[in-house]
């Protein structure tokens, strides 16, 4: 009797932990030929996000970066649901510091993350000019401390590799196999270490010498290997200014270039600033079926102000924050933006036959060529810097999902608007996702036709009562009384 007793209660606990933990869940996008798909409504998944990195690169340091704060992580998401958006981009991150808190309110919000892994610290980037000096074990544990923490996160959505590391005649003709060369090592540690596949891509400079042929060299194989190829393809452009078309822009010209490339390409930055405030009309075409069916969407640069001028919103020196122009501007278009779903894709590629299909390009393996345009590609890179680390992984905090109390919903900052006011908008984050412990509802998250795709993020109305709590299903309740009586029987 003892000994049932004992394994009952040991199965007591093991159910409970599955009824209660188990629960929180946020759709992983993956790759599926040239599109992003969510894993779990198999629809296309579409970028519809800004650039945010506070402070620019130079900020992160050994203490703080974008996602350390969790009270001004949950003083932008706010804003970022103004928008309206479904993905940010974050240029680099300290893997010493603690973001679980910073992501789960992200992944509570809706919200995916395109992540660079690289940094503007010593030992974290490559050198352009000189890649063989940087290429080595301690920048490739940097690489791997940032890829292994924040694969843990469902919402990470996939790695940079680089961002316009080839941007002139010197690094294009000494950085290309470096680049490549990364885009295979993260691939083998994520295939090692990670429970699931997240891709890896390169966000390319505005520079029409290189962009091109880039892509191609970085999307093909050697002996049908596919470790060695990029997952996605980001393109850095500022090519539409102010009013144009698709042809004045060269808009026209970009789906050409790209409209037989076997992986998902998008805009990793646009948003030209010559014409002030933004106006951001290429929004409409870069969502409309001239471009869908080759470009699955974009990032606007950039979230904060900076010196260079891009941003939506303004920090004060307290964390006040002021609405620009900019961003009632993006907001009017994004909030007009309706996504393309997986009927309005395929329709698309049906009608216009130049367009590579989706079985092609799931089926095509592009085998690496001798040369490619404006790049040298004969570089020998040293071999098995990588091999230790993706054997043994390497030491660093994994990322996870954490509870979320009611108040780490609303922020205290202050918000003005654009006229200088206090903004009318609500200042609590609304919950789209139950993250952690807590009840996840039953549409998923990260689809096409989901609330956090399109304008108004809907409130599932438990953020007040599931946070930081562990609801049971129904069958659990029942399965826990039926073990509960066997205990009392025996």
């Amino acid at each position: 009797m003892r000994e049932i007793r004992r394994n009952l209660l040991c199965f007591l606990v093991l159910f409970l932990g599955c009824a209660c933990v188990a629960r929180g869940y946020v759709n992983p996008i993956e790759v599926e030929g040239k599109h992003f798909v969510d894993s779990v409504t198999k629809q296309p998944f579409y970028i519809k996000g800004v650039d945010y990195q506070p402070g620019g690169s130079s900020d992160v340091t050994t203490n703080k970066d974008p996602l350390s704060d969790s009270e001004t992580c949950a003083r932008d998401i706010v804003l970022f649901q103004e928008l309206g958006i479904n993905t940010i981009r974050i240029y680099s991150v300290n893997p010493d510091l603690d973001h679980d808190k910073c992501m789960s309110l992200l992944a509570a919000a809706g919200i995916y993350l395109i992540l660079d892994v690289n940094s503007p610290l010593e030992n974290q980037h490559l050198n352009r000019y000189e890649p063989w000096t940087t290429y080595n074990e301690i920048y490739l544990e940097h690489v791997f401390k940032v890829v292994e923490q924040f694969s843990h996160y469902n919402n990470t959505l996939g790695f940079f590799a680089g961002n316009e590391i080839i941007n002139d005649r010197e690094s294009a003709k000494h950085a290309p196999p470096y680049v490549k060369a990364v885009v295979r090592d993260m691939k083998d540690y994520i295939k090692a270490h990670s429970a699931r596949s997240i891709p890896v891509g390169y966000s390319a400079a505005d520079d029409l010498d290189y962009r091109v042929p880039l892509s191609s060299y970085l999307e093909c194989c050697e002996n049908v290997d596919e470790d060695i190829s990029v997952d996605f393809y980001g393109v850095n452009s500022y090519q539409w200014c102010g009013s144009q078309t698709m042809e004045s822009s060269g808009y026209d010209k970009l789906v050409e270039a790209y409209k037989n490339y076997t992986k998902p390409v998008f805009f990793s930055e646009f948003g030209c600033n010559k014409v002030l405030p933004r106006q951001f009309n290429e929004i409409e075409a870069l969502y409309s079926k001239g471009m869908y069916a080759v470009f699955s969407g974009g990032l606007v640069y950039e979230f904060t102000q900076e010196s260079n001028n891009y941003g939506l919103v303004e920090l004060d020196s307290d964390g006040a924050v002021r609405l620009l122009k900019d961003f009632d501007m993006l907001k009017k278009h994004y909030d007009n933006t309706k996504l393309p779903t997986a009927d309005d894709v395929n329709k698309a590629a049906a009608a216009d036959s130049s367009v590579l299909s989706q079985k092609d390009a799931l089926e095509t393996v592009p085998i690496c060529e001798k040369s490619y345009k404006n790049l040298g590609i004969n570089g020998k890179v040293a071999d098995g810097l990588a091999g230790d680390f993706v054997k043994n992984g390497v030491d660093v905090n994994k990322g996870h999902y954490v509870d979320l109390e009611e108040n780490d919903f609303t922020t205290t900052y202050d918000i003005f608007d654009s006229n200088g006011n206090n903004w009318s908008g609500s200042k609590t984050i609304k919950q789209v996702n139950s993250i952690g412990a807590t009840e996840p509802q039953a549409k998923p998250s990260g689809s096409a036709d989901d609330k956090a795709n399109s304008n108004e993020p809907s409130n599932n109305g438990n953020a007040k009562k599931n946070a930081g709590s562990a609801p049971v299903s129904p069958v659990g309740a029942i399965g826990i009384s039926v073990l509960l009586m066997l205990l009392n029987f025996f």
